[in-house]
């Protein structure tokens, strides 16, 4: 990448939009700023920008991208029936909503949660609402509510389901700012056909928060970064939002909280020159903020926010071993080829070489050869959105040049044929 305030290669027509339905213009170089315009790089936009929003094409595509993920989530929550560990997961969310554990010592029935409160309140929070709104005793049990609430299946994944749409949606924003509409369509309809993400959106976990506060984190810190280069007004309501996405992670998975600050110092090292003096300050500001939040998710409760620097739930290493399954998975085979495509072109094409490329990569491979040896976790699915916004511009890149009908129709085979795989794997799921 060039020196920050120089324009940085993102070559093509739509690269340098400016507005979520803003018009092409000649200019191929943009810079950086496009992309803080997203709602991640909240408050850059004036008013009077904001209310010139319109839901065009784009917008249209995108949003129909997102219902058809939605209407597999529905699917699936209606076929598969609740899990032990789905219950589990909705009664220690409630306990820790409703009333403390009544054993000494523990945080919840469930014991002292170190794998990540969040996923626990999200999924006990409906159920909770409900139960105030029926005037229940907070003593009936989710078990006992199983058949007095009759969407119960919906209402204790609506949490998940939801972060994965936000996913999607930060996703196509990002992705549409660096590589023009073409490579948001790419990157959201490979993100809305992989059964990996329906999978995680349709089962309480940590795992579809954790990927979402990641993403968030990352570029928002790279958003950051460059606004250091402005007015100092415009740095306190990003410092604040990075602040809040960071706590957002770490009560998700301490782990991701680990490696979003890790990448969040790294890249502000990259991208601000001149202003790298306030990075160990604006560090401290974050985590202080962040584990403040923590210490909110245990409900201000020392003993229990205390587990987790007791536990080993931030305990990592490198294993090839979740690659291997999730690139071996005859349901993932379209978007395994894309991505190895991606990789081709990204080493021997040099106009794919560029700022907007890299940091996915550099973020998402990584993760995907990451293990957490302390607890269960799953870090390959908080890379698998960097990786797909990479294929989404580095194929973006392939579509501006000479060859671009014969990528078109390569692309179009790839989307489609990931679909249909998608729907497959999920019509074969276990009931």
């Amino acid at each position: 990448m060039r020196g920050l305030g120089e324009e940085f290669r993102a070559d093509g027509p739509n690269r340098h939009e400016i507005a979520w339905g803003g018009d092409p213009g000649a200019n191929r170089l943009t810079r950086f700023d496009t992309l803080l315009q997203s709602p991640l790089m909240s408050s850059t936009r004036t008013k009077h920008r904001l209310r010139k929003f319109r839901f065009e094409r784009p917008q249209k595509i995108a949003a129909t991208l997102l219902f058809l993920l939605l209407v597999q989530c529905l699917w699936v929550s209606v076929r598969r029936p609740l899990s032990e560990t789905d219950y589990q997961f909705a009664r220690c969310g409630r306990e820790i909503w409703e009333h403390p554990s009544p054993l000494a010592g523990y945080f919840t029935t469930c014991g002292n949660i170190h794998d990540g409160t969040l996923a626990y309140r999200a999924a006990g929070l409906p159920l909770t609402v409900e139960r105030i709104f029926a005037g229940q005793a907070s003593t009936t049990s989710t078990w006992e509510m199983r058949h007095e609430v009759g969407a119960i299946k919906f209402l204790l994944r609506l949490p998940f389901l939801l972060a994965g749409l936000a996913l999607g949606a930060c996703l196509w924003w990002v992705t549409r700012r660096l590589f023009g509409n073409e490579g948001g369509y790419i990157s959201l309809a490979l993100y809305c056909f992989l059964p990996a993400v329906v999978r995680a959106c349709t089962t309480p976990n940590n795992e579809i928060l954790a990927a979402f506060g990641l993403f968030s984190v990352i570029y928002t810190a790279i958003g950051v970064a460059h606004a250091l280069q402005g007015p100092r007004r415009k740095w306190r309501p990003r410092i604040v939002l990075l602040t809040v996405a960071l706590g957002f992670t770490a009560a998700a998975h301490i782990a991701a909280f680990v490696l979003a600050l890790f990448f969040v110092v790294v890249f502000m090292a990259w991208v601000a020159e001149g202003r790298r003096a306030f990075i160990p300050t604006l560090v401290l500001i974050w985590v202080a903020g962040a584990f403040f939040l923590l210490f909110a998710s245990y409900a201000f409760r020392p003993d229990a926010f205390s587990y987790v620097f007791r536990s080993a739930a931030a305990r990592m290493w490198i294993s090839m071993e979740p690659a291997r399954w999730f690139l071996s998975d005859p349901a993932h085979a379209a978007f395994t080829g894309a991505l190895l495509g991606a990789l081709a072109l990204y080493a021997f094409s040099r106009r794919s070489r560029y700022f907007g490329n890299t940091a996915p990569l550099l973020v998402g491979l990584p993760l995907l050869v990451l293990v957490t040896t302390g607890v269960q976790s799953e870090p390959w699915l908080w890379g698998l959105p960097f990786l797909i916004a990479f294929v989404g511009g580095v194929f973006a890149d392939a579509l501006e040049t000479p060859g671009r009908k014969a990528f078109l129709w390569a692309t179009g085979v790839v989307l489609v044929a990931q679909a249909a795989l998608c729907v497959i794997s999920l019509a074969g799921m276990p009931g």
